[in-house]
């Protein structure tokens, strides 16, 4: 048994469990499992047969599958930001997809959910894919030294993490603000505007890319690492450098000894995926188990992940009082940016379900995600159709841990709780979202605003959702959005119209 502090969890200053009559009730532990880039029809249990994903099943199996659950953003750095601070990305001009070496988006005086949870006196860490910046200012890294401001700052008692994405420079990891492995004889060099002299580059040296090369004027040609080409330049380091094909492993053994470390207390883990973001380059024994290429075993691997924290949590014997929610930071795009085959060995599957775009993209499979909740002490299996977004995870933990935010902090959030534990099947009244342009949408009804951006990106093949002129979609009966009808409900454009400048 376990050691383990009891406390009554409320929501406000109402009582979530009674705590009369013995029925004391350990905190739960929490973990965030964050996939990157998988889209609403990539798991298997949203009905998609074209993949199999039973570790992913065995969580759906212990908890609630919601089908209407929304990232703030179709991009992962403002995605990441908004669900971790409630605070919506699209507030501040410094949110988007951040460079390997982007100072520190959210800033230390930030509340963080991290936060939250150190203040309740748990154990709290992240581990895998962070993109969300590391130091003060961009370019501004000590990378052979202490890495500051960091995790540490925004409430992570441990961290190990890639500073951005796998395609980015610099590929190493960073464990608790250093970067791990480093030779002191070979310090480490980044930048994402000049070449350093006499480094390969994968436009000027494609001979030396043995694993992937990058699809055509994606930008994916700078720096060469582990025989793929990544954005950006980086000189030294050589002994620190990941192998991509070991990164979904090294994410899995941190988080499981993280796991295993804090098992008689209380924690909340960060876990970030790296799949199936480019560049793939899953593990040999995933290599050809899925029939779609690199892609579809990434998404396998992530599978594998998946069941190895669930295996964990049981051996350890705190599965059941444990809260997992996983989700996804975006949703899919099948090229982005290398010559996996992706979109020649999709086939029949459907990384988007019924939706309409992708990643990127003002449509719903933009931002309309994968989100699975499992307590088995607390929540019954089930599936729920209420309105959730991703910027209600501060605000619910709050209330989750009995914890008032500072003055000011997650002015964006509100308490979903409810919602996420299945007994509210209503959810929020809508969610405000962001790609391109800004959208909302009410559960009935959807509104993009008007945007200049253009319509479609050849490169990765998607419908932006970006038109000059208002769009409406009644997704209750247009799922796809195949049907502006913008012009023929003047007062629904009006209504949703003023939910988003009440919101400015």
């Amino acid at each position: 048994m376990n050691k383990k502090s009891l406390i009554c969890l409320g929501i406000g200053a109402t009582a979530l469990m009674s705590c009369s009559s013995g029925s004391d009730t350990s905190r739960p532990n929490v973990i965030l499992l964050l996939a990157d880039d998988i889209g609403y029809g990539d798991l298997s249990p949203y009905g998609e047969p074209t993949i199999h994903t039973p570790q992913v099943e065995r969580l759906a199996q212990r908890g609630v599958r919601f089908t209407d659950a929304h990232a703030v953003a179709a991009t992962s750095t403002p995605s990441r930001y908004s669900l971790l601070t409630g605070h919506y990305s699209w507030r501040r001009n410094d949110t988007g997809v951040a460079a390997g070496n982007a100072g520190m988006i959210i800033r230390p005086e930030q509340q963080t959910v991290a936060d939250l949870f150190r203040q309740k006196g748990y154990a709290t860490g992240a581990v895998g894919k962070w993109h969300l910046g590391l130091a003060d200012k961009t370019g501004a890294q000590d990378w052979n030294g202490h890495i500051t401001p960091g995790p540490t700052d925004i409430g992570f008692d441990y961290s190990y993490i890639m500073a951005a994405t796998g395609d980015r420079v610099p590929c190493v990891w960073v464990e608790n603000e250093r970067v791990v492995g480093l030779d002191p004889t070979d310090s480490i060099f980044v930048s994402y505007h000049t070449p350093f002299e006499g480094e390969p580059l994968g436009r000027t040296h494609p001979e030396l890319l043995t694993k992937l090369h990058p699809s055509p004027n994606h930008g994916h040609n700078q720096a060469i690492v582990n025989g793929i080409s990544r954005i950006g330049y980086m000189k030294g380091g050589r002994g620190a450098l990941w192998e991509d094909e070991n990164i979904a492993d090294s994410i899995t053994e941190h988080a499981i000894r993280f796991i295993e470390e804090h098992a008689d207390e209380p924690f909340f883990l960060y876990l970030g995926t790296n799949d199936i973001h480019v560049p793939r380059y899953p593990h040999p024994r995933f290599v050809g188990k899925s029939g779609m290429g690199p892609r579809g075993d990434a998404i396998l691997q992530f599978d594998y992940t998946v069941g190895a924290v669930l295996d964990v949590l049981e051996r350890e014997g705190i599965a059941d009082n444990t809260l997992i929610i996983l989700t996804s930071d975006n949703g899919p795009v099948v090229d982005d940016g290398y010559a996996d085959r992706a979109v020649e060995l999709l086939g029949d599957h459907r990384p988007w379900g019924d939706l309409r775009g992708g990643k990127y993209s003002n449509f719903e499979a933009g931002t309309r995600v994968p989100l699975i909740v499992s307590w088995p002490r607390k929540v019954k299996s089930g599936v729920s159709s209420a309105l959730v977004s991703q910027i209600d995870f501060f605000a619910s933990m709050a209330a989750l841990l009995g914890v008032l935010p500072e003055e000011g902090a997650a002015p964006d959030s509100r308490n979903a709780l409810p919602a996420l534990l299945g007994d509210d099947t209503e959810g929020r009244e809508y969610v405000i979202e962001k790609a391109g342009s800004i959208s909302v949408y009410d559960g009935e009804w959807k509104y993009i605003a008007p945007s200049n951006g253009y319509a479609y990106n050849k490169l990765t093949n998607t419908e932006l959702g970006n038109d000059r002129q208002p769009q409406l979609y009644h997704i209750s009966t247009d799922l796809g959005e195949q049907h502006n009808v913008a012009a023929e409900h003047p007062d629904v454009v009006e209504r949703l119209k003023q939910i988003i400048a009440d919101n400015l």
